[in-house]
């Protein structure tokens, strides 16, 4: 993808567009209707592509010559049960101190989730031919058995990714050549970054004496909800009672 000539940004007298502004019109002109331009808070150009259109889609990417997205630097999941309606505070924290509530808030019926919208999985490219870099999102259409294809063929970078997705999230994916669970431990039950896995987790490890061995019990935490921070005004570093800085 090259940029406009400049006798011609001259000529119009308006600026040259920018580079994400040529690679958000490459990627319209190429693929339509099937990428859908998706609200990144980073400032991120993301798209969201249909799981049937996955494969061909990250083919294209790869092999267009005005994409290049030669690598995948990164895959992760995503679980948007009861997302922005649970006691979790993010960007509203900050001004309180609280990065909790203190009490918990009800549970929301499994029937106001939708279930094509609860996992999804994102793709982080990069184009080392264009310097471009994006950020591509798909979700799972069941979340009862959340499953895409393994995007493996097209980039080899994707296995042990992939292997950490399914891990953390049980998100399987399609023709993988080797599924196998990748962070926890041999036996694991569940997956611990699903919303609904217990913040403690189910099983707890000792070491007994009378077995010699280590063994496997039942979580014997109680669960409770944390404020891990306070933030409180220090009037040690107000503006209004440093010295002033002397003339000159």
């Amino acid at each position: 993808m090259s940029d406009p000539a400049p006798q011609d940004a001259a000529v119009s007298g308006a600026a040259p567009p920018s580079r994400a502004a040529l690679l958000e019109s490459a990627l319209q002109d190429k693929f339509g209707e099937r990428l859908v331009a998706a609200h990144s808070v980073a400032g991120e150009l993301t798209y969201e592509v249909a799981a049937a259109d996955l494969l061909e889609v990250a083919q294209t990417l790869r092999d267009e010559q005005s994409l290049k997205f030669e690598m995948c630097i990164d895959i992760c999941g995503v679980d948007y049960l009861q997302h922005g309606q649970v006691e979790w505070k993010t960007q509203s924290a900050t001004s309180s101190g609280f990065s909790r509530g203190v009490t918990r808030l009800p549970v929301m019926e499994p029937e106001s989730v939708d279930s094509s919208r609860r996992f999804a999985v994102v793709y982080h490219l990069l184009s080392i031919a264009h310097n471009h870099r994006l950020r591509l999102r798909v979700f799972c259409p069941d979340e009862t058995q959340p499953m895409v294809d393994s995007v493996t063929p097209v980039w080899a970078s994707a296995d042990w990714f992939e292997r950490e997705t399914f891990d953390l999230f049980g998100i399987l994916f399609r023709s993988h050549p080797d599924l196998r669970r990748l962070l926890t431990d041999y036996g694991f039950i569940g997956h611990p970054f699903r919303k609904d896995f217990p913040l403690s987790g189910n099983v707890e490890v000792r070491y007994d004496p009378e077995k010699g061995r280590v063994v496997y019990q039942p979580v014997s935490i109680e669960p409770r909800i944390l404020v891990p921070k306070v933030i409180r005004q220090d009037n040690r570093y107000d503006a209004a009672l440093k010295d002033p800085k002397p003339n000159g």
